[in-house]
């Protein structure tokens, strides 16, 4: 089953918990995996159990996190102030101010901008209460957030079913019309010989080795079964559970390289136009391989 690396997840805690938690989960396209998880400063402890659950979900993608408390007003922070280490300061330049004959005592609002002045004292949370209920919060969003993957993934999926379909039916187009063109080939290369040389006898073993020439030239048996070949390992893959979006892309490269040597070879205005149409619709594959992991 293919997996969009494009979704969204949210989760919360049940309304009037005042100490209660918004989880969020947003994917974007990403050639790797990043995780980027948005917690407090408090939480921080936990950005590696985060991570690590994530990690067992989406293995493509730019991935963020953000966790909030729902009523978070600054309360785990208290200011203090300093008040012996103000007073030192005060002491030395009193001190200073007597020994420079200095009258005016020292301006408080200078000391204030002083570092270590003011203390900021954080209250950690109790994380072995609060990690229970976190975690089941998170699996809750992840579960929304790969719905969703998944969902967008299966419509994805049909698209390239219908796609592939197509490419077949053009293919089966391009092989029958190959068998062709070497036939008309040795009607129309005869044809142009007896115009030339009315009154002479054609050389058949001539002729033949030039028709042979052409057929082999022109021959794209070995990219169409190759073609088809991949067509059948792209089916493959779109089954697995795993991350195939690189594999579907490797694939599709193939794909182009196969169809570009068939364009090349061909000297034939209906194959061409089949080779335009199988580049189109591989041009869309790939625009969407873009968003699968």
């Amino acid at each position: 089953m293919l997996k969009s690396m494009t979704a969204y997840g949210r989760a919360e805690s049940l309304e009037g918990d005042e100490e209660g938690f918004i989880v969020e989960i947003r994917s974007v396209n990403y050639r790797y995996r990043d995780i980027i998880v948005h917690l407090s400063h408090s939480f921080k402890v936990l950005e590696g159990k985060i991570r690590e659950m994530v990690s067992s979900t989406a293995e493509r993608g730019r991935i963020e996190v953000s966790v909030q408390r729902k009523n978070d007003t600054g309360k785990d922070f208290q200011l203090k102030l300093n008040r012996p280490l103000l007073k030192s300061y005060i002491t030395i330049f009193s001190e200073l101010n007597r020994e420079l004959g200095f009258e005016k005592p020292p301006d408080l609002a200078y000391f204030y901008q002083l570092k270590d002045i003011i203390i900021v004292n954080e209250e950690t949370p109790e994380m072995e209460k609060l990690w229970p209920d976190l975690k089941a919060l998170i699996e809750k969003a992840m579960l929304s957030f790969d719905t969703m993957r998944k969902n967008e993934g299966s419509a994805i999926e049909k698209d390239f079913f219908n796609r592939l379909q197509i490419i077949a039916r053009y293919i089966n187009g391009i092989r029958e019309r190959s068998n062709k063109t070497v036939k008309e080939y040795t009607k129309k290369l005869t044809q142009s010989i007896k115009k030339l040389i009315e009154d002479l006898e054609i050389n058949d073993e001539r002729l033949s080795q030039e028709v042979a020439f052409m057929a082999e030239k022109s021959d794209i048996t070995e990219e169409l079964v190759r073609m088809e070949s991949h067509l059948e390992q792209f089916k493959y893959f779109m089954s697995q559970d795993n991350a195939v979006g690189r594999k579907l892309d490797f694939l599709l490269q193939e794909l182009n390289r196969e169809v570009n040597t068939i364009g090349s070879k061909a000297s034939d205005s209906i194959i061409s136009h089949f080779v335009v149409e199988v580049k189109a619709e591989l041009e869309k594959l790939r625009e969407q391989i873009q968003n699968i992991e």
